[in-house]
């Protein structure tokens, strides 16, 4: 079984940026009033910030905005920060790695350690321990981790079932090594690539080299039309292991690291889909009050959806008390994550936007 459990890490704020450019929904031209108003019922998604696709606005632009705003609302120097770690499926090049990017545009020190994570909605639960692990020695003492994607540019206009879903953001969590005021931070992990091929990119990697047949639009049936460099979700694969395993995952956690389930402020549920997430929500009994969402105005935001959730919509609390936080997410891969994270009181940056 894959456990973890930080000690001596503090996180000491958040911080997100989405794009300036907003979606609606409604506005979908390829469905009718009624499917629209159907789908945004199920989904609860009513709008997306969305970059435009043409290289003005990536990923590590928005995590750069969130990060440059958090280090002066910290009163962090540049020149401390040992690690940055940026998690994402939309990096700026194929090589070089984007944090090495973000080393440089943000004027941190050459002796700053920086690495890239592909990964995709369970990234923020990965970053969170692999950063967590490496501060715990003390070796490392703070660290930017910094999450997101703008993986909107991979939805067809023509899919239905995608387009309307997926929105852009930036978060960056700003931790350090601290062995007396530290949070708790318990992990669970749990992979199962044979379903790697239901939530999927087919062509564009060194698997599939992007070939003249990957520009064509092929029928799907069902409203679905989109090319081989576009994403492609079986639904159908998705929903019954989310139902199966998030909640097997949450009870693992809960069983190695006992917490009252009352006690706990808030359960996180990666927003993947206002239905997915309810029928998580009761499999997982967690009190409506307990589980906020922000999908209506952001829609599946991939790995940012918790750090962006906590920012919009926990904002205040989380810099006015101690929050004790359940977490779970699932993601391409398949992967799951989950978390119980007992965090003190941080600095929450407003929410930006570019």
């Amino acid at each position: 079984m894959s456990y973890l459990s930080i000690k001596n890490v503090k996180i000491k704020g958040m911080s997100a940026c989405v794009p300036e450019r907003v979606e609606e929904n409604r506005d979908y031209t390829l469905m009718s009033k009624e499917e629209i108003e159907k789908y945004i019922q199920t989904t609860g998604v009513e709008r997306r910030h969305c970059a435009i696709h043409d290289g003005s606005i990536c990923t590590s632009d928005l995590v750069q905005k969130a990060a440059e705003k958090l280090l002066i609302d910290l009163n962090w120097n540049k020149s401390d920060i040992d690690l940055i770690v940026f998690v994402s499926q939309t990096a700026d090049y194929r090589l070089p790695a984007t944090s090495c990017v973000l080393q440089d545009k943000l004027g941190l020190s050459t002796s700053c350690m920086a690495f890239d994570i592909s990964f995709g909605c369970s990234g923020y639960l990965y970053g969170l321990g692999v950063v967590g692990s490496l501060l715990q020695s003390g070796s490392l003492k703070k660290a930017l981790l910094m999450v997101g994607n703008t993986q909107s540019e991979f939805a067809s206009y023509e899919d239905r079932s995608m387009y309307l879903l997926l929105g852009d953001a930036g978060t960056v969590t700003a931790m350090e090594y601290s062995p007396e005021d530290n949070d708790q931070m318990d992990f669970h992990y749990m992979t199962d690539g044979s379903g790697r091929t239901s939530v999927c990119v087919p062509d564009g990697g060194s698997r599939n080299p992007v070939n003249a047949n990957s520009f064509i639009m092929e029928d799907h049936g069902d409203g679905i039309k989109r090319n081989r460099l576009h994403e492609k979700m079986d639904g159908l694969e998705v929903f019954p292991f989310a139902m199966a395993n998030v909640p097997k995952s949450v009870a693992l956690l809960k069983e190695k690291y006992p917490f009252d389930h009352e006690k706990i402020d808030y359960f996180l549920i990666h927003q993947a889909n206002k239905y997915m997430c309810e029928k998580l929500r009761k499999k997982i009994n967690a009190p409506i009050e307990k589980v906020p969402y922000n999908i209506h105005e952001f829609g599946n935001t991939s790995a940012a959806t918790i750090p962006l959730l906590m920012v919009t919509n926990l904002g205040k609390e989380l810099q006015e008390k101690k929050l004790d936080f359940v977490m779970t997410t699932i993601g391409v891969g398949f992967s799951i994550g989950s978390a119980r994270v007992n965090m003190g009181k941080i600095v929450c940056s407003e929410l930006m936007y570019l």
